[in-house]
């Protein structure tokens, strides 16, 4: 018994879950298509319009058959009064065989096939009455139409509807009329079987005609609206293939209608657009040449320079002018981040040529932190900053290009180093199945409101009237997101007022994989504010 209880639950459950998934795409193919929604709608409304017409008509063509029915009764009872008025309006002694002579001869009249049963009765002598067959029940005539006629005058008429009951095969539905005669009462009672079929088979037309009709409105809406919408398609499409890339992309245009206006227009913006980017990316590319250029061209003075500046530095403890020795000492030093400014310049030079190339090998990137904190620690001295490492006990291997993870890294802590404010700096690295990723985490001055959207803008800095102690260039932070999108990876931070800020940095394990998640949160644990300042920029922004 339970096995059964078992089997018809899962059966019921199956058949829940089909038609949760039909009902789902039926309401997803709805929602995206918009000649869908148009049939959809006809149909609806079509049915309700060809309801409400139905219902006027059947009520009308009712109406209309029963009044009929009752001018034709009526008609009939005025020749059935006449007859008994002139055949028992004399006293006679056999009254009951003369009433059911003329009851007789009144049923005689209605034909073979029986179109209405006679029934007379005498008021002053109610045993003398009767039926012109023994088929109907005295009851099929109504009490309330007895004691209308009753109180009315002689050559009185009503009607009523009601039941027919026969003796021996139940009852049906049926039109009776009455008339007062004198001392008699004369009703007709007519069976509308035949007409309740016809009504049943008009219903049944009308029925049949309103579905035929609805479906042919929804086809004729299902046909102009495909008119409409595959020139409305066409157009989706060719904005989907212009914002792929395909700028040569050109609709068809028939006609002068409005829609061949669409697609004309369409034909003009796509044709505008190419031009403008045609122009930015002349432009770019002249931008891009020129940064390249200068990088290169400025490389033989430099080089020129550092040589003489190297032999000044060299001999600054020789020169009897304390300050041209500092001077010396300060050539130095802004030829250095000169030299780096230039090697930043080329690296994204490279970057926005499309020319930078990833030269990927299985590492750990636990050995890479550390390297990358081994080269600025003397840094983090200098400034009082402690790095404290959060490393797991597994390897965190992942095919990675070394020289680009090692620049984001060194990038990331000397950027801890510089606005930490001397406090300790928590480099974390995890991994999972498909990503690793590294947390660089400070606490020093954070980042304000709207500043986590130019963290990585080239050149841009949290203070401007804040001296940079570390000589960076402007474009580190810049350079390492672009290594990072190179990766397929995501470089993001966070950052709040007084917390301090965290870099988090994350690649797939697999070089060309794709990106789904990181192994670790990018608010740190204990952050102060439950909503952070978030600065997300991901691989193909």
């Amino acid at each position: 018994m339970n096995r059964l209880k078992r089997l018809v639950r899962r059966g019921l459950g199956s058949v829940r879950r089909v038609v949760r998934g039909a009902v789902r795409r039926a309401y997803t193919r709805w929602r995206r298509s918009i000649q869908v929604r148009v049939v959809t709608s006809t149909l609806f409304i079509s049915a309700i319009v060809v309801a409400i017409l139905g219902l006027f008509l059947m009520q009308q063509i009712t109406t209309a058959l029963m009044d009929g029915k009752i001018k034709q009764a009526l008609l009939q009872l005025d020749e059935g009064l006449g007859a008994v008025q002139r055949d028992l309006g004399t006293p006679s002694d056999d009254s009951g065989g003369r009433l059911e002579s003329v009851v007789n001869g009144l049923k005689a009249r209605s034909g073979p096939s029986g179109l209405y049963e006679v029934y007379i009765r005498d008021v002053r002598e109610p045993y003398f009455d009767g039926f012109a067959t023994n088929e109907l029940r005295e009851e099929s005539v109504p009490q309330r139409l007895r004691d209308e006629l009753s109180k009315g005058p002689s050559g009185a008429r009503d009607h009523t509807f009601g039941k027919l009951s026969y003796i021996g095969r139940g009852s049906e539905p049926g039109l009776i009329v009455g008339g007062k005669a004198g001392q008699f009462e004369v009703y007709y009672l007519f069976p509308l079987a035949e007409e309740q079929r016809t009504l049943t088979w008009v219903g049944r037309s009308l029925t049949g005609v309103g579905a035929v009709l609805v479906l042919l409105l929804a086809a004729i809406a299902s046909l102009v609206t495909r008119q409409v919408v595959i020139p409305v398609r066409l157009a989706a499409q060719g904005a989907q293939r212009l914002a792929a890339g395909r700028l040569e992309e050109r609709m068809r245009v028939r006609g002068e209608d409005d829609l061949a206006r669409l697609a004309r227009s369409f034909n003009d913006m796509a044709a505008n657009l190419q031009e403008k980017i045609g122009e930015l990316e002349d432009l770019s590319q002249v931008q891009r040449q020129f940064v390249s250029d200068v990088s290169h061209e400025l490389r033989t003075p430099l080089t020129t320079i550092r040589i003489a500046a190297d032999m000044l530095y060299e001999y600054r403890d020789t020169f009897s002018d304390p300050a041209v020795g500092r001077s010396a000492e300060l050539l130095q030093s802004q030829l250095e981040r000169f030299e780096s400014l230039l090697g930043d310049l080329l690296e994204i030079s490279r970057h926005d040529a499309g020319a930078a190339t990833l030269d990927a090998e299985s590492l750990d990137m636990r050995d890479l932190v550390l390297r990358a904190v081994g080269d600025i620690q003397g840094l983090a001295e200098r400034k009082g900053s402690k790095v404290v490492f959060q490393l797991p006990g597994e390897p965190c291997m992942a095919e990675v290009d070394r020289r680009r993870v090692e620049r984001i890294l060194r990038n990331l802590l000397v950027n801890a180093v510089e606005h930490g404010e001397g406090e300790d700096i928590v480099v974390t690295v995890a991994a999972d199945r498909d990503a690793v990723a590294v947390a660089v985490r400070d606490h020093g001055v954070g980042l304000k409101p709207g500043e986590g959207q130019m963290v990585f803008d080239r050149f841009w800095r949290a203070d401007p009237a804040r001296a940079r102690t570390t000589g960076g260039t402007g474009l580190g932070l810049s350079i390492s997101r672009e290594d990072a999108q190179l990766h397929g990876g995501w470089l993001q931070a966070w950052g709040e007022p007084g917390e301090g800020s965290q870099f988090r940095l994350s690649l797939p394990r697999v070089a060309g994989a794709e990106l789904r998640g990181s192994p670790l949160p990018l608010v740190p644990p204990g952050a102060g504010s439950p909503r952070p300042l978030f600065a997300e920029l991901e691989a193909g922004d």
